[in-house]
């Protein structure tokens, strides 16, 4: 196991996660792996959003451009044109609730933050334009730090680490350091299932997520309706909830601060049932 050595920073000025936190997944694209693009415009996006708060989100997640196995990237006008309409619309209607913008670009994320987006949602860890870790840290916006081995077009042809677990502890050390050196540290971790990596790798890093904790910043799972369900299952993508809600249990009990779901009713009667059990573990 990697000596893991990163000094962290006073959190003083960040607000601590005290209960698991559901993260509503809004694609404004019309190729997501799930959802595939119906009901994909501004106002049809409001209206899934409404719902998803109502039934215990907290936080909306809006992404302009697929980031699925395979997905093909779009220019960065056109990404801007799909989700600034959006978070514009859900900043104006629904003013409590944290938006988030899906995007691995930095102008894509500075003018989501002046549109009324308050994290950063970035796949790449900055891997693939690091200047987005200063837009965070001048706009004083939450990072959500992902792993992804390779961009999304070729990330699953063929994923391979010495040990996957220790090598992507390795990674954070060294992405956390980058943030910090670049002035941020409302830094939140996901190890990405699913982005650059097999079934066999997804499982490992769940049945270990508890190690990630050690950093001591805020952990996200992001398996909601993935491929490591159905594939185990023998199911596909729409009859993948009972096996994902299964799995969100797996990750609570790993110490995953925040499920980031297409199903958000289900989501917080996971996260019900877990504090309960938590109430009566000792």
């Amino acid at each position: 196991m990697p000596n893991i050595s990163v000094e962290l920073e006073s959190m003083e000025h960040i607000e601590k996660i005290t209960s698991p936190q559901i993260m509503g997944i809004l694609n404004a694209t019309p190729d997501s792996f799930y959802t595939k693009g119906n009901g994909y415009s501004a106002k049809d996006l409001l209206s899934k959003a409404i719902q998803m708060v109502m039934e215990g989100a907290t936080i909306l997640d809006i992404g302009g451009m697929s980031t699925r196995p395979g997905a093909i990237e779009i220019s960065k006008d056109e990404e801007l044109a799909r989700v600034i309409p959006v978070i514009k619309l859900l900043a104006k209607e629904l003013p409590s609730i944290q938006i988030s913008v899906d995007t691995y670009r930095s102008q894509v994320a500075l003018e989501a933050i002046h549109n009324g987006a308050s994290i950063i949602n970035d796949i790449s860890g900055a891997q693939f334009d690091e200047a987005i870790l200063i837009i965070a840290a001048n706009n004083r916006a939450r990072y959500i730090c992902m792993h992804t081995q390779n961009k999304p077009n070729n990330m699953q042809l063929n994923p391979s680490y010495k040990d996957v677990v220790n090598d992507l502890l390795l990674y954070f050390e060294e992405r956390i350091a980058l943030c910090h050196q670049k002035g941020l540290h409302d830094v939140i971790l996901d190890v990405g299932f699913g982005f650059g990596k097999t079934i066999d790798h997804n499982f490992r890093l769940l049945a270990q997520m508890h190690q990630f904790t050690q950093f001591g910043l805020p952990i996200l799972a992001g398996i909601s309706r993935k491929s490591m369900v159905s594939k185990v299952v023998g199911s596909n993508t729409a009859n993948a909830l009972n096996g994902t809600t299964a799995l969100h249990m797996i990750a609570l009990q790993q110490g995953a601060n925040i499920l980031r779901v297409h199903d958000v009713k289900e989501a917080k009667e996971c996260i019900m049932l877990f504090e309960k059990l938590k109430e009566n573990t000792n």
